[in-house]
């Protein structure tokens, strides 16, 4: 069963074309990368599906019904959140605060929401953390804080935009380790990455855009051996290595 369909999608901003005619699905449960180069489009369509931006053309969606002219607050209700590549904490709140906020979706109880951000923090382990401003956290530490306060509205479906930029490697582990936690606990992901390793180890599926058209779309292996995926965005020296 698709959790999320796109079909046909078409996004347009005065005389630019940032999406043509784009297809692709994702199954419940599944994680799916979508990859490309710099201005491709890729967060474009997370606004997209994600109700910022109306598409031009095309439909969008979610559990089987179509989320044309929904806004962002209504899908988060109906079980789709995202993340940001650039993450923005209430800096002078602490990481307890901050998760509690997306709580509050689901409840009007402070207890509730604060038993429902500790579990979501243990899971993120950021637990020993709670107490901290936000602001003071090291950039891996927000980048989880960012996925935990989307975690606290209890999704179905998780957009995450680059949560593995500017890691260290074990940092990288670390957080895939908790991408695949989150699957399993019944989650399903969108993910935008640029770091292929990640990409690599995450993904069931992986579709490739470029100038908002898609390119590519298939298993890891697969993807990464397309001669048109690695002229347009992994290059030779992927190729050869």
């Amino acid at each position: 069963m698709n959790i999320l369909e796109i079909s046909e999608v078409t996004k347009n901003f005065g005389g630019l074309t940032a999406l043509n005619d784009v297809d692709m699905h994702i199954a419940k449960g599944e994680i799916l990368a979508l990859i490309g180069p710099n201005g491709a489009g890729k967060s474009t369509m997370f606004d997209c599906v994600a109700g910022v931006y109306p598409p031009s053309s095309g439909t969008i969606r979610f559990k089987g019904k179509s989320i044309a002219g929904l806004k962002p607050w209504d899908l988060c209700r109906l079980g789709l959140a995202r993340t940001f590549q650039i993450v923005k904490p209430f800096a002078a709140r602490t990481v307890l605060y901050n998760v509690m906020v997306g709580a509050f979706l689901r409840t009007s109880s402070t207890d509730k929401a604060r038993d429902k951000a500790l579990s979501v923090l243990e899971t993120l382990r950021l637990d020993h953390r709670k107490d901290m401003l936000a602001g003071t956290l090291t950039i891996a530490d927000r980048k989880r804080l960012e996925i935990a306060k989307a975690l606290a509205t209890e999704p179905e479906l998780l957009l995450l935009d680059e949560v593995m930029a500017g890691l260290r490697p074990t940092e990288m582990d670390d957080m895939i380790a908790i991408i695949r936690q989150l699957r399993g606990n019944g989650i399903t992901v969108f993910i935008i990455e640029h770091i292929m390793r990640a990409v690599m180890a995450l993904s069931d599926r992986v579709v490739v855009i470029h100038f908002g058209e898609k390119i590519a779309e298939g298993a890891p292996e697969d993807v990464t051996r397309d001669e048109n995926v690695i002229k347009a965005y992994l290059g030779s020296d992927y190729a050869t290595s």
